[in-house]
């Protein structure tokens, strides 16, 4: 499929040496490490990963917990051990890891500028992939008032003060939110000599799976706050208290505490792509086909800045999958066609898919699409139809905010390419 074209990108100036190389990976976390295995299993001879962290592997390397690597690597690690499994096999493949070093624009279609302890300097590739994967929102872009103390967290600072640098964290904390990621935020706490005092959250209930649950904060007692949410923040040097407001009844209550933990609301470090200018989708990525090709020509994006939030696992397959388009894109093999390319619709409660075009000449990764809601259905059908035309239907099942959903790509083969956009729904909302 053929693409827009993207602007070439902010004009460089001031960096005096030009490199070049095969394939540059922005982003040394799982799906940028291993997009570079997989290039270099396929025989990529250059493939250079640029990770402005002075370690790469992404944030597992500051998650503690076990879980990692059941989809890709076929067993099961902590955070710290699958980040250094990654690492030590993209070395012994040959790839080039360089650490320390910040991607700050483009002086070019596929040129990027560097910056590192060792001065700027650009480089030049003959495709590009972005793994920038996501962060947490902050309090300050939730625009939650109050002061402005100290002991105001989101989960990903939380981790590397406690498990890298091992500081010890307050002793009473308030976790703003209830997804997957906030009851590992609760035994992050503990292991900080914190204790968790109350999940808030806007929802009914928590929106994770029930082992997770009681593993963390179930045989704790940590009360869960639902239809609530934090509307204050009270303190001088340091938190003193949060306000709590029901959104139902609009009653406040003031909660003592000296820690904050915002988790979830997930946004993908998109800042490199919108200075590319790429299409940008409703997930806040760039826009992607089944290929996981962006709107410029021979630029790639993959893992949490596509899909934000999924599994660490989840994004590495993802980020071989861009591989393997970046490969055929360098053997000018691509898996394409000259069909017009085809926006893929949602209908609230959906908030976005991904990817988010048809084309590509393939499916997407694992044979699935990544969709989100922003509201919790119980249960719900997803839905796919062309025109009057219903190519695609699943069973119910609830659909939680939160939690990731996911659609079945059978239906792609059905799609008309040459007809109206499809939609994708929830049967009956």
């Amino acid at each position: 499929m053929t693409m827009e074209t993207a602007a070439a990108g902010v004009a460089g100036g001031g960096a005096d040496v030009t490199d070049v190389a095969d394939v540059a990976i922005v982003g040394g976390g799982p799906a940028g490490l291993a997009a570079a295995l997989e290039l270099r299993r396929r025989g990529v001879p250059r493939v250079v990963v640029l990770e402005r962290e002075a370690q790469a592997g992404g944030i597992p390397r500051h998650t503690h917990h076990s879980g990692f690597g059941l989809r890709d690597l076929h067993r099961l690690l902590s955070g710290p051990a699958y980040a250094a499994r990654y690492v030590e096999k993209a070395r012994a493949a040959g790839v080039e890891l360089r650490t320390s070093t910040s991607v700050t624009g483009w002086s070019g279609a596929r040129e990027i500028e560097l910056t590192s302890p060792g001065g700027r300097t650009r480089l030049q590739a003959a495709a590009i992939i972005l793994a920038t994967g996501c962060r947490e929102r902050p309090r300050a872009a939730r625009l939650i008032p109050g002061a402005r103390p100290l002991g105001v967290l989101t989960t990903g600072a939380l981790q590397q003060l406690v498990y890298l640098e091992g500081q010890r964290i307050g002793a009473r904390a308030v976790i703003v939110g209830a997804e997957h990621v906030s009851f590992s935020a609760v035994a992050t706490l503990a292991h900080g000599g914190a204790r968790t005092i109350a999940l808030v959250t806007d929802d009914v209930t928590h929106q994770s799976v029930a082992p997770l649950v009681w593993a963390t904060a179930g045989w704790r007692r940590v009360p869960l706050v639902p239809h609530s949410a934090v509307t204050r923040i009270i303190g001088g040097r340091r938190v003193e208290a949060v306000e709590v407001t029901d959104l139902r009844s609009g009653r406040v209550r003031r909660i003592d505490c000296d820690t904050v933990v915002f988790t979830g609301d997930w946004i993908p470090d998109h800042e490199l792509a919108r200075a590319a200018g790429l299409i940008m989708d409703a997930t806040r990525g760039p826009r992607v086909d089944l290929a996981l090709a962006t709107s410029a020509d021979g630029v790639f994006a993959a893992g949490n800045l596509v899909h934000a939030a999924e599994a660490a696992d989840v994004a590495a397959l993802s980020g071989r999958h861009a591989a393997r388009a970046a490969h055929a894109f360098l053997q000018e093999r691509r898996g394409g066609s000259a069909e017009p390319a085809l926006a893929i619709e949602c209908r609230p409660p959906l908030r976005w898919i991904s990817p988010g075009v048809l084309g590509g000449g393939t499916l997407p990764p694992r044979g699935r699409f990544v969709l989100r809601v922003d509201e919790r259905v119980w249960r719900g059908a997803l839905e796919v139809s062309q025109g009057l035309r219903c190519v695609w239907r699943e069973p119910p099942r609830a659909l939680l905010p939160g939690r990731s959903v996911r659609l079945e790509a059978a239906w792609v083969a059905s799609i008309d390419p040459y007809g109206p956009a499809p939609v994708v729904r929830v049967a009956g909302a």
